[in-house]
Formats: structure tokens, C-alpha cells, sequence
């Protein structure tokens, strides 16, 4: 009799903490706080080790390694992995793995990809080199801090001794670890994964930028919150159902808040606690706050607000007519608890909110501009990836976003007016000989309207066949390295048998559109013949200014109205040295970025444009850009650098940066400039 091998099982089960080992010591929580995470089964090698992380316990305030947790180990696999403890460092470890992972398979199942690292990158020819696991080191540090390190490709958690303000709600002098928290490990993760995603989102062009990334990170971790069962029903029990009131799943690392001297959690999406009072009260959004608060936890905290508030809107649309059935039409529930079954029901609408919300912030990176973005940036590009996706929107999730957004003050700049249809980015339409994106109108002049038509089509459509080959060359390979090495190919050529694929997509775009001002006129950058001529290099130029193409991929979905969508998405970044004088007015442009930086008044300057090609229609249906060029005076066949951008860009960098340039120089060299290539949030992370 022929036995066949036992097949792996779907999940890894592992016990964690829904939120931090606090809420295990207070009777009405302790029982929702332990709960069991269901992993994606993968092998694993002590440690925890496997195809994405890499968790390493080694305590350099201590010299101590301590031993990896084995989670092939029979007993701990029958037992749904350790027990939660704080005073053991295995369960830390598993504890890490856990969150990180679940973190990973939300993004995934969002965009529906692999998540691949930031690559690192090498003084050698090949520039970079594949990172196939994120290390996570528990017990890094011995201060109140966590945070990803973009150059060590690593997560670092440290633990220090609390000193509450409040002694009934902390012991003092206990031990806290930053590892143990499930929002802290999410929002770790989270900018490692972003970081992999739009590695330029950690240069600081504008107050937004490590706003955002704090915020998204915020984001991701607050909404995991509504992943769990046995916690949501819990808190809709407990708010009867209106989670706009004080409550678990609105508040964010609440041990460490408290832990450091702070009143309640560390950041709280929906209210604060009155530290004169002691009493929580709901947070108000005022449109002040956009134009005046540049600190990055801060102004990012503006952003949570305005999502968490569409979130809100959106979860009680979905219950207004459980109210009403459960109050005969009134509205008003009775005093006392509610039912249970309306309490099942109540937090199956608000998982299917979050969710929903959730996926539409993680989706609209794809729609982002690949440099300097703003908030107002990331609300076109969650109307329109979500348009893309679900063509109809009966329930206004749209309007809820965009609603939030404009009670806190954030707008687009590039619109005149605020709708749903002007927030969407307009397709491009080369075949009308229109480029009309984001509102700037760029009307092609009539001596290039032949060219426009006839040439820039075709070359488009070589482009779009090439990327064809690259999506299907792609659609079936699961191995991350794989998918980067011949992602990395298809960029820069030199692969395969036949001579099609000897030059890459960095060479075709040079070859095919290196003197194509229609191509220049929806990238903004400097695309434009003889720009040597007018006064315009980048950075290592020579014969051609220099550009990099970022972010390959493709995007493949289906929308919960059967809406698919097939498309090829990259990025392409320039910079260039500038020098600007005291008067803010540019002086003249500096090609070589070192001599840049050597200048008191020099500065790099970041311009990008992100592409997005739809293979079924074959066509470039987006080019959402940052520019480095005027687009104006590109129609007058003028290469003359974006002046607005240039004064915004060198404004904060050198005089605007809530850090200021004591701090900057002390831990991220001798500019601001630099901090992108340093450890930018391992200061934003201290306490």
C-alpha cells in the first residue's frame, strides 16, 4: 500500500498580543488581548526565518544572543505557537514574525503582487543588489525607540523603563518592549514595505513627505485592528456600535504612549486626552492645521484623521439600516447592552469597512508620482485607482474621502475645481493630440501636432509591446528573486537569446523619446532636443541627461464588479543641481550634483513622473508627474527649469525642515539632503 506524503497545512497558527502586553492586565481587556494569527504557511528555519524575514535576537547593550525560537518544534506547533509572555525572549521573536507577516499578506492580497524589498545599493557596476529578507532585531535597543532602517534593509526594537505620568495605569520602572506591540511591528513594517515600493518617499522635498510616510504606516496598523474577530465585536459591544467614541481600535501603541509619560495611547486617530483633565475628548478637524504643522508625526497624524473619519462615514452608511431595524425606525438604541446578534452584525460591516478602506490607500500608491508627493497627491491617487477598479460607487466611499480631506484643508493644487471628476486623472489621449493631465492643460502646439499624432503613437505602442513581453515573461513566477532579476533586466537590458531583449527599457525610452518634446510635455522632464543648448543639464549627463527607471510592475485586478484591469506601471526620476540665491531667485543651474552640495546655495532638485500603461486597450492611459521643466514654456520649445517647484523644494530643505540643521548635520551629514540616504526615521522615532 502506497502512503503519499502528508501535504503542508494552509496556516501557521501563532499566538500574539492583539496589542501590547498592557491591555492583558486590565479585566475587561485581557481576554480579547491574546489572540491567534493565522499565517500563510511557509517552511522555517529557527529564528524565525523564512522567505521574507529574518528575525535575529542578538542584545548589543548586553553582548547576548538568545536562543531562536524553532517553530517546527512539535510541541510549540501543536500548541499554536508559545504562550504570550513578556519575560520570554522566543515569544518575542514569534511575536515579531507574526505581525509582520500578517502586515506582508495584507499588502499583497491589495495589490495583488509580491512584496520585494528595497534593493541595496553597491559602489560596483551593478549599482544594487537584491535583498531577499528584511531583518528584525528584537531587542536592538535600550531606549524607547523602534524604527526601519533603510540602509541596514532591518527592523530595530528597543526597550527601555517606563515612567508614566500615570501610576495606576503603568508600573514604574517596568520594563517596555517596543516588540511586543502590534501596532509598533505593523508600523515598522510598513515603511520598510513603502520604502520598497517608492524608495525616494524618504527624501524630505516637502513637509509632507516623511509626514506620509509616518501616516500610511499609522494607517496600515490602525485598520489591522479591525482584522480581528473576537476584538471588534468586543468594542462595537462596548461603543454600542459608534466607534466615533473613545475606544480600542481608534488608538495606536498605547503602551508606549503611556510608558513614556504620555496619557492614554501614543497617537489616537479619533480623540486625545485633556492632560490637564485626564479626560478623552473627540478630535475636531480644523483646516489650520494643514498650513501651519510641519512635524512629521504631527502633520501626519492630520492625514489618519481624515482617512479614519471617511472610514467612519463609510462603516455608518453601511449600518443605518440595521439601526433602523433594531430601533423601529427611530434610530435610538435602548440603554443597556445591544444584542449580540446586532453586535455580530455591526462588526461584520465595520471589518468589511475597514477592509475596503484599507485596500484603497494601499492600491493608490500604484498612482502616486514617484517624488515629492503631497496629500493632496495621495486623494487623486486614491479616487482614481479605485475608480479604475469599480467604475460605480453607490455607497459614496469616494465622496467620504474626499469630504474628510476638505474639512482638514487638504487640496490639490493642480485643480480648479473639487469633484470626484476632476480629482480622477484624465487619461492621455495621444491620439487627439491631448496630454490634459492634472488640469495644467497641455495643449499641443500646432507644429508638433504631426509628430504628436503620427510618431509619439507609435512609439508608445513599441513601448506598450515590450512591456507586454515583460507581463507575460512575469505573470506566473512566484520566486521574489526571480521576479527582481528579471524586472531588473527588462530595466536595463543585456538578457536573453534574441537580440529583442539585448536593450532594455531604459534604452528604448532614451532612444525612442530622447528628442520627443510631446514626451517631455507629460513627464516634465527633460526629454527636449537640444537641451544643452538652452542652458539644461542633469546630473551626469554628457550626451543625454540622465534619468532612472523605478518600479516595474504590473497590475493585475478584478473588481467586486467583475471591472479588470491589466497594466504596466514604472517610474522615471531626474534630478539637477540648482543654486539659488538669497532672494530665493534661481541664480543658474549647477550639472554636476556634487558641486551642488559644495555650494552654500546649491541644492539637488527631484522631478519624476509616473506611467501607467493599460495593456487591453494598449495605450498610455496615465502620466502622473512632479516636473522638472516648465510645462509652459516646454510649448515654446524651451528647456527652462520649474521655478515654483525649485523655490518650494530649496525653501524647506534649508529653512523650513522641522529639524533644524544642528540636528540634520548630527545625524544624517553635513545637508538635509542627505538624510534620504542615512537613517531618516530612526530620529523621527525617538521619544
Amino acid at each position: 500500500m502506497r502512503i503519499s506524503k502528508a501535504k503542508n497545512p494552509d496556516f501557521r497558527h501563532l499566538r500574539a498580543y492583539a496589542f501590547d502586553p498592557s491591555l492583558s492586565l486590565q479585566i475587561d481587556t485581557a481576554k480579547i488581548n491574546r489572540i491567534t494569527y493565522a499565517i500563510d504557511w511557509e517552511d522555517l528555519e529557527p529564528g524565525p526565518c523564512g522567505e521574507y524575514l529574518e528575525v535575529i535576537d542578538y542584545d548589543p547593550t548586553i553582548s547576548r544572543y538568545y536562543a531562536p525560537v524553532d517553530l517546527n518544534d512539535r510541541p510549540i506547533l501543536a500548541d499554536n505557537g508559545l504562550r504570550p509572555s513578556v519575560s520570554n525572549p522566543q515569544f518575542h521573536q514569534q511575536m515579531v514574525y507574526a505581525v509582520a507577516m500578517s502586515t506582508i499578506q495584507n499588502f499583497e492580497r491589495a495589490l495583488g503582487r509580491k512584496i520585494i524589498w528595497s534593493p541595496r545599493l553597491t559602489n560596483d557596476d551593478n549599482y544594487e543588489e537584491y535583498v531577499p529578507k528584511l531583518r528584525i532585531y528584537p531587542h536592538a535597543l535600550r531606549e524607547a525607540n523602534a524604527f526601519y532602517s533603510p540602509y541596514r534593509k532591518a527592523l530595530l526594537f528597543g526597550y527601555f523603563n517606563s515612567t508614566p505620568a500615570n501610576n495606576v495605569i503603568h508600573m514604574p520602572n517596568s520594563l517596555v518592549f517596543t516588540c511586543l506591540s502590534h501596532d509598533v511591528i505593523s508600523h515598522e513594517v510598513t515603511h520598510a514595505i513603502l520604502d520598497g515600493i517608492h524608495r525616494d518617499y524618504n527624501n524630505p522635498t516637502n513637509p509632507d513627505m516623511l509626514a506620509f510616510h509616518e501616516a500610511f504606516a499609522d494607517i496600515v496598523a490602525l485598520f489591522q485592528h479591525f482584522t480581528h474577530p473576537e476584538v471588534l465585536r468586543h468594542e462595537i459591544a462596548n461603543t454600542r456600535g459608534n466607534l466615533g467614541s473613545q475606544n480600542l481600535l481608534g488608538k495606536l501603541a498605547q503602551e508606549l504612549g503611556s510608558a513614556i509619560g504620555g496619557y492614554g495611547s501614543l497617537r489616537d486617530a479619533i480623540g486625545q486626552v485633556d492632560e490637564s483633565t485626564g479626560e478623552w475628548r473627540p478630535r475636531e478637524p480644523n483646516s489650520d492645521d494643514y498650513e501651519n504643522i510641519t512635524q512629521p508625526h504631527e502633520r501626519g497624524s492630520i492625514l489618519v484623521a481624515a482617512i479614519f473619519e471617511a472610514f467612519l462615514t463609510i462603516y455608518q452608511s453601511r449600518i443605518a439600516d440595521l439601526l433602523r431595524i433594531a430601533t423601529n425606525g427611530t434610530g435610538l438604541l435602548e440603554e443597556g447592552e445591544i444584542h449580540p446578534d446586532l453586535a455580530n452584525r455591526l462588526a461584520g460591516e465595520a471589518s468589511k469597512s475597514a477592509k475596503h478602506v484599507l485596500n484603497m490607500c494601499i492600491r493608490a500608491l500604484d498612482y502616486c508620482p514617484p517624488v515629492d508627493l503631497t496629500f493632496g497627491d495621495y486623494l487623486r491617487a486614491i479616487i482614481t485607482a479605485d475608480i479604475d477598479l469599480m467604475k460605480e460607487d453607490p455607497l459614496d466611499y469616494r465622496l467620504a474621502f474626499i469630504d474628510a480631506f476638505r474639512k482638514r484643508g487638504i487640496y490639490p493644487r493642480t485643480i480648479k475645481t473639487l469633484s470626484i471628476e476632476t480629482l480622477s486623472y484624465e487619461a492621455v489621449d495621444l491620439r487627439l493630440g491631448i496630454a490634459n493631465q492634472q488640469n495644467n492643460n497641455f495643449n499641443i502646439k500646432s507644429n508638433y501636432q504631426t509628430n504628436f499624432d503620427e510618431t509619439s503613437v507609435r512609439l508608445i505602442e513599441i513601448i506598450i509591446d515590450f512591456l507586454k513581453d515583460y507581463a507575460k515573461e512575469i505573470q506566473y513566477i512566484t520566486d521574489r528573486q526571480q521576479i527582481y532579476e528579471i524586472t531588473r533586466n527588462y530595466i536595463g537590458g543585456g538578457f536573453g537569446d534574441s537580440n529583442k531583449y539585448q536593450k532594455g527599457l531604459h534604452h528604448r525610452i532614451k532612444v525612442k523619446f530622447g528628442e520627443n518634446p510631446v514626451f517631455s510635455e507629460m513627464t516634465g522632464l527633460a526629454f527636449v532636443p537640444n537641451f544643452d543648448q538652452l542652458g539644461f543639464k542633469t546630473a551626469g549627463s554628457g550626451y543625454f541627461p540622465s534619468f532612472q527607471i523605478q518600479n516595474l510592475r504590473v497590475v493585475s485586478r478584478v473588481g467586486p464588479d467583475n471591472q479588470k484591469i491589466n497594466h504596466v506601471i514604472f517610474s522615471i526620476t531626474q534630478k539637477s543641481g540648482c543654486q539659488v540665491d538669497i532672494n530665493r531667485a534661481i541664480s543658474h543651474f549647477i550639472p554636476d550634483s556634487d558641486d551642488a552640495l559644495d555650494n552654500d546655495e546649491g541644492f539637488i532638485f527631484y522631478g519624476g513622473c509616473t506611467l501607467i500603461f493599460d495593456l487591453d486597450s494598449n495605450v498610455l492611459k496615465y502620466a502622473i508627474h512632479k516636473p522638472l521643466l516648465d510645462i509652459e514654456e516646454l510649448k515654446r520649445n524651451k528647456a527652462v527649469i520649474n521655478a515654483e517647484r525649485v523655490l518650494a523644494q530649496y525653501q524647506y530643505q534649508n529653512y523650513d525642515m522641522p529639524l533644524h540643521m544642528g540636528e540634520a548635520r548630527r545625524y544624517f551629514g553635513t545637508r538635509a539632503s542627505d538624510f534620504m540616504f542615512t537613517e531618516p526615521f530612526a530620529i523621527l522615532h525617538q521619544h
